[in-house]
């Protein structure tokens, strides 16, 4: 991943300045290893915090409560990581990556200690909502930042790294979260951030060049404070279509996540938030199509000729699909284990180690494949093959509190899929736009993924909620119903027939979500399909 110091031009990338054509002096040495490892690190550990909570999630509403809103701890992560990332990743085009970085990382690590310090659910839902949009930030800016380290030529390695990073993530998640559960409070699993973020934020102000990427380029004139607030760079954000965005993205992952909760999908709230999130989503469609056609100085947070790409529509489609299911995979995995098997945080993340353990062998095995020449297209046709049979098996699983061995194979047919896909949809973005687009594709590429997770663990939970209450409902008292659904640790407290009959029900409920996740994955055949030309892309 090293790169020797060339110099090459490129067009107007639209980083601040509209000078002509740029150079870009690449780093190397000690400053570029600490800048890559601080971009790992940041990556990891705003990453780890969407699996992190999956088996920490029991002990959590152990201790205050709400195991039925308990999706919400992971829908606000994603749903302020999802709002943001392509803001971020725009903003760091007019006001600097190193700037943007630097703000991200720091709202990432205050609301870490926030959500350690949260004292009711519904504090932890709102402070990882902040968290999540410092989080989504350390994603799109850092991203970006490793495809101006290097040249074009390099980087299949470096999305590979990233992949490899964002997948090692998932594994580690379950398990660490699982073990501060174990042998210790809930609270060290956002805790540990504060320390972990320090060296990042040394690395941001000691080692990124205050210019970058065009530090080494007398002609691009250095910014400073007065420079980026002005009128005229002011003027260049999207306010408005930011706006619209985030408002449309928060209006359809709330009606999802609540028609099964507190309402149901023919109600009032959720139909009003249904069409209000339609609506504003073809405000926004309309509002940057007049932006980017305009003569007007804003730059739109998401170009026109993105909309009307049909690599990009099959690779939006991907995107969607990819993390309703990699993500919802992640957060039910562990679950299942803990409430059907009653293992404990630890034993549960490590038994879904055979899920997210493949994803980065297949990472890099297929960002690997995809250097030599192979089309990657052909690669994610059967990846998406494959999450349609794993989930598909995990679904058929009988019913029992013993745990079946076939499932850590289903497992790990699943997780190939999944990784294989992470891998490629990272390593084809900047082979599908122009360079001066890099920032914007990779910021929305995440954006789709992590959207989909939200859309997709709110159709699971919501089925989920709705099968158990229905299921249970002939089994349990009404008092008794509403204190399993707050938290599993009252199944301990049932008469053994009634409890055994219960936990059956969660295990049906947890095979339809996996069904479920296999209609998902279908989506990515689909956008696949969608993607296909007669000269596919190589990377």
């Amino acid at each position: 991943m090293h790169s020797s110091p060339i110099a090459i031009s490129l067009e107007d990338s639209g980083s601040g300045e509209r000078s002509g054509a740029k150079k870009i002096q690449y780093l190397k040495g000690a400053r570029f290893h600490l800048i890559v490892a601080a971009i790992a690190l940041s990556l990891f550990l705003t990453n780890l915090e969407i699996p992190v909570v999956t088996t920490a999630l029991i002990g959590i509403t152990n201790d205050i409560g709400g195991l039925e809103r308990s999706a919400w701890v992971v829908t606000a992560y994603l749903l302020g990581y999802v709002g943001f990332l392509i803001i971020f990743a725009k903003l760091s085009d007019i006001f600097g990556r190193k700037l943007l970085f630097f703000i991200a990382l720091l709202i990432f690590t205050i609301f870490s200690a926030a959500c350690g310090a949260a004292q009711t659910l519904t504090q932890l839902i709102v402070f990882r909502a902040f968290q999540g949009m410092g989080g989504g930030g350390c994603f799109s800016v850092p991203t970006t930042v490793c495809l101006e380290l290097v040249p074009k030529n390099e980087y299949a390695p470096l999305t590979g790294f990233i992949s490899l990073v964002f997948s090692s993530s998932m594994i580690a998640g379950p398990i660490i979260g699982g073990a501060i559960t174990d042998r210790s409070t809930w609270r060290w699993v956002f805790l540990l951030n504060v320390p972990a973020a320090v060296p990042i934020l040394a690395v941001i102000v000691f080692c990124i060049p205050n210019n970058f990427p065009y530090h080494g380029n007398p002609h691009v004139p250095r910014r400073t404070f007065t420079t980026l607030i002005s009128k005229q760079n002011m003027a260049r954000v999207d306010f408005l279509g930011g706006a619209l965005l985030l408002i449309a993205t928060l209006a359809l992952v709330t009606a999802l996540e609540e028609a099964g909760l507190n309402f149901g999908w023919k109600s009032a709230f959720v139909i009003t938030l249904l069409c209000i999130s339609a609506v504003l989503w073809a405000v926004f469609v309309f509002w940057e199509r007049l932006v980017t056609l305009s003569p007007s100085v804003t730059e739109p947070v998401f170009p026109w000729h993105f909309f009307t790409s049909r690599i990009w529509l099959g690779m939006t489609i991907n995107a969607l699909s990819l993390g309703a299911v990699w993500i919802s995979g992640v957060f039910q995995l562990p679950q299942r284990f803990q409430v059907v098997h009653g293992l404990s945080p630890l034993a549960a993340g490590v038994r879904v180690m055979a899920y997210t353990g493949a994803a980065p062998i297949s990472s890099i095995i297929t960002a690997l494949v995809a250097k030599k020449g192979v089309p990657p297209i052909y690669l994610v046709l059967g990846a998406s093959c494959l999450q349609i049979i794993g989930f598909a098996l995990l679904g058929s699983l009988p019913a029992s509190t013993t745990i079946s061995k076939a499932q850590y194979g289903y497992q790990v047919i699943a997780g190939l899929g999944c990784g294989t896909n992470i891998s490629l949809l990272t390593l084809m973005t900047p082979f599908s736009v122009s360079e001066q687009d890099n920032a914007v594709a990779m910021g929305a590429i995440t954006q789709f993924r992590v959207m989909g997770g939200a859309i997709g663990l709110s159709i699971v939970n919501t089925v989920m909620h709705g099968l158990l209450r229905s299921r249970l409902s002939p089994i349990l008292h009404p008092a008794q119903l509403n204190k399993v659904l707050d938290s599993t640790q009252a199944i301990i407290e049932l008469p053994p027939a009634v409890r055994e009959e219960v936990v059956l029900k969660f295990s049906e409920g947890y095979n339809v979500q996996m069904m479920i996740l296999a209609g998902l994955a279908a989506g990515q055949i689909i956008g696949t399909l969608v993607m296909w030309k007669k000269k596919q892309i190589k990377v």
